[in-house]
């Protein structure tokens, strides 16, 4: 076994007397190498199917390679694919039936959807092989549903039951029918949660919890900028459009997130963005910083100004990289999803971390929309939730 830190050995001791377990460790607390070294001590495989999301590949290939070769056959393969491939997901099929199998299920979320194909194909792989793990970076997903899929990967003994006795036992939820034409649309809102101890009780056994708890200062830092007149207009446009009867009655009201896209979208390369940015880079080390962008438009237009920029994005890289060589998070464009901030900030405060203080540069524009985010990111509330709880009137008045 590799050298390991407290919290990875107590995941070995606690998850290695089962044959299926999750490891809920928070990005940077190491539970790649947890991972490794649990499939390491069991002796009776002689397949490894490590499931990662396709852009990790390479990522985990390399921290594997760090660690020393598997004593059997291994193979990596990205959770797309599976919906993706026909021939990858038999050819997988195959594998598992001729062999006594581990597969390991990193970025577990992945699979949260249980109606996605993908789950439910990598569900059905999980009924050929004995030895199971899944790993996540975020501890216990904020929707609970998410937690079925997870829970029916690992062994279907565990909860005993099935999405819809789980969603009737832990969720209240309101449903809503609404008929067009010859269709019946069905909608189901989650109100709140109950009966969380007996859930609880019933996956205890076999999760393994760690949050992030280093000596590492964290400085928070906020830049402030003005829009230019035409983002401005343009922003102002876009409001008028969708906050509109007519408008959000065609839409259904299901418009918020493509108008709070567009409208950001709007002013992501406003000149004084850039004045920040060129100001940042001739005081200080431009190796350890990364430049975080939601636009395709912002990011070309970082790399075009700064070619030596070392510019990330917020759906491609905010999973499974390891980048603590940087000291500095510059969030050139916001994001709703504080599930992505949160995994873009354990991206360089892990272990490893040479740095005393890692350093988070917000830039924050002046419009409604900006401090709008700011303080849902800070509430951790998503943006649905946040707008159908609004009048059209009192949305006009934020943003």
């Amino acid at each position: 076994m590799k050298s390991l830190l407290d919290n990875q050995q107590k995941a070995i001791e606690k998850l290695s007397i089962y044959k299926v377990g999750a490891l809920f460790m928070e990005a940077g607390t190491g539970k790649t190498l947890a991972a490794y070294n649990l499939v390491q001590s069991v002796t009776d495989i002689d397949y490894i199917l490590w499931l990662t999301p396709f852009q990790t590949k390479i990522n985990l290939q390399n921290e594997i390679d760090k660690y020393g070769d598997f004593n059997c056959k291994f193979d990596i393969v990205g959770i797309e694919t599976l919906s993706n491939s026909d021939k990858t997901y038999l050819e997988l099929i195959k594998n598992i039936q001729y062999h006594n199998t581990f597969i390991i299920c990193d970025e577990s979320l992945k699979i949260k959807n249980w109606e996605a194909k993908r789950t439910q194909r990598i569900i059905e792989l999980s009924k050929l092989a004995q030895y199971k793990l899944i790993l996540n970076g975020t501890p216990l997903s904020k929707n609970l549903l998410d937690l079925w899929s997870q829970m029916e990967f690992l062994s279907p003994k565990i909860l005993k039951m099935k999405i819809a006795q789980f969603k009737n036992t832990f969720c209240e939820y309101t449903r809503i029918i609404k008929s067009k034409g010859r269709y019946t649309i069905v909608k189901e809102f989650i109100n709140k949660y109950h009966n969380l101890d007996y859930l609880y009780s019933l996956i205890e056994p076999y999760v393994y919890e760690c949050n992030l708890n280093l000596e590492i200062g964290k400085q928070f830092i906020d830049w402030n900028y003005n829009l230019d007149s035409i983002s401005l207009e343009k922003y102002n446009i876009i409001k008028n459009k969708y906050l509109d009867d007519k408008m959000m009655e065609l839409k259904n009201n299901n418009i918020f997130l493509e108008m709070t896209q567009k409208m950001q979208h709007e002013y992501c390369c406003t000149p004084e963005k850039f004045e920040l940015l060129n100001q940042f880079y001739q005081n200080n080390n431009p190796d350890k910083a990364i430049i975080a962008c939601k636009f395709i438009d912002s990011t070309q237009e970082v790399r075009n100004q700064f070619p030596k920029a070392n510019i990330f994005t917020y759906g491609k890289h905010s999973f499974g990289l390891n980048l603590q060589n940087y000291d500095t998070i510059i969030f050139f464009d916001k994001t709703w999803d504080y599930a992505q901030r949160e995994q873009f900030e354990h991206r360089i405060s892990r272990i490893g971390q040479q740095s005393d203080t890692c350093r988070y540069i917000n830039l924050t524009g002046n419009v409604g929309l900006e401090t709008l985010i700011n303080q849902n990111i800070d509430k951790k509330q998503s943006m649905l939730n946040y707008f159908k709880n609004k009048s059209i009137q009192e949305i006009k008045e934020v943003l």
